[in-house]
């Protein structure tokens, strides 16, 4: 039983490495740990959940493997793009792994997630794996949006994540359209779309609350306060930067963003308050290690002591593992091992999505229109193009 509790959100390609924990001194106990968040959470016009989270061994276990998976995922692309087998844009979530992880244990894959460019630990959270996830960076056929979405754009319709966009703020109207089509199908399903503190300002995201709100839809809105828009501190381009007290009308919640279990509970909280009564907004104050893009070294804006700060103070994979330890389910070599297979998992990851060819240039006029209408290039070198309408 706890093998499968392990397993649960853990994608196919990690069975091997998951069946090696089992085999060492951790935990497998499913017995019910209480815990309490780190800091309480503060609300605007709803009485907010308690600081008390419902958690077991095993689930701890899987925060401390798929967080350190998400790092070490970044961590690599970070190296592929400064080899140029990535190229473009790449937003790395480094810091940020517990909001993903938190997110997806306190809900269901029939629940819908939306969420910007930074979107690479999302896609594995929502259930996808390594390989794809690298060969969508680079480009490749193999990937999860066949190597034509690039870093930007992940995109997993099986487990109801849509994206990966890189216009600012535009998926939050999107998300809440997909809040409408849950209300409209009665699903009792909700819809997390994700949008970081630069894009709060953003005209069309009020908009989209406003009528979410006047047609009570199951729309989350999750602010990823990670307090740098680009380059600017939110102080500087925000008069209130109390985000989760932005809707007004609309409850709030503002949650520490780097403890997987007050995300767990904060969303657990706000399904059930979405799909009863409307729109919620969550802050989630939470931090990236690296720069805003590929092309931001991260260090002209604010301090390298900050930024180790934050590491030793608020670490989410950091935290996690002090809780394993403090309560007994594992050691610390057991956790150093742990890693270790990680990092073979991803160096075997990269290797495998290498292998997968870039994709046709045919494809470059596939996956716009309705299949069978829009452009299509022919012949033998496919430099002719020909147009088939309605």
């Amino acid at each position: 039983m706890a093998a499968a509790i392990l397993l649960r959100r853990v994608p196919p390609a990690r069975a091997q490495a998951t069946a090696l924990i089992a085999a060492r001194s951790i935990s497998d106990s499913t017995a019910p740990l209480t815990i309490e968040t780190s800091v309480p959470f503060t609300s605007h016009i709803v009485d907010p959940p308690s600081r008390d989270v419902t958690t077991t061994p095993a689930e701890l276990l899987t925060f401390f493997r798929d967080m350190s998976v998400m790092r070490r995922m970044e961590i690599a692309a970070d190296s592929l793009y400064k080899a140029k087998l990535i190229r473009g844009f790449c937003h790395l979530y480094d810091g940020q792994e517990a909001v993903a992880v938190g997110m997806e244990a306190a809900i269901t894959r029939s629940d819908s997630i939306i969420t910007a460019y930074r979107d690479h630990c999302t896609y594995l959270a929502r259930g996808g794996d390594l390989v794809s996830a690298f060969a969508e960076l680079m480009g490749r056929q193999a990937g999860c949006s066949r190597g034509k979405g690039g870093s930007m754009h992940f995109y997993k319709k099986d487990a109801n994540f849509y994206g990966g966009h890189g216009i600012v703020g535009a998926q939050v109207p999107l998300g809440c359209g997909l809040a409408f089509a849950q209300k409209y199908r009665k699903e009792e399903t909700a819809t997390f779309a994700l949008y970081g503190d630069g894009a709060a300002n953003q005209g069309q995201l009020f908009e989209a609350l406003n009528i979410s709100a006047l047609w009570k839809l199951p729309a989350i809105l999750v602010c990823e306060n990670n307090h740098y828009g680009m380059g600017t501190a939110e102080w500087r381009a925000a008069k209130s930067p109390a985000y989760y007290k932005r809707g007004d009308y609309v409850p709030g919640l503002k949650v520490d963003g780097m403890d997987v279990l007050a995300v767990k509970q904060a969303c657990k909280f706000a399904k059930e308050h979405a799909i009863a009564n409307g729109p919620i907004v969550l802050e989630m104050d939470t931090y990236r290690y690296h720069g805003h893009s590929m092309s931001d070294p991260g260090s002209t804006y604010r301090t390298r002591d900050e930024i180790s700060g934050v590491r030793q103070e608020r670490d989410p994979i950091e935290r996690v593992r002090k809780l394993i330890l403090a309560h007994d389910l594992a050691t610390a070599a057991d956790l150093k091992d742990m890693e270790k297979e990680i990092r073979k998992e991803v160096d075997d990851a990269i290797a495998k999505a290498k292998e997968s060819p870039m994709p046709d240039t045919s494809e470059l006029f596939t996956n716009v229109y309705v299949k069978g209408f829009g452009v299509e290039s022919f012949g033998a070198d496919r430099k002719e193009l020909r147009a088939t309408l309605p």
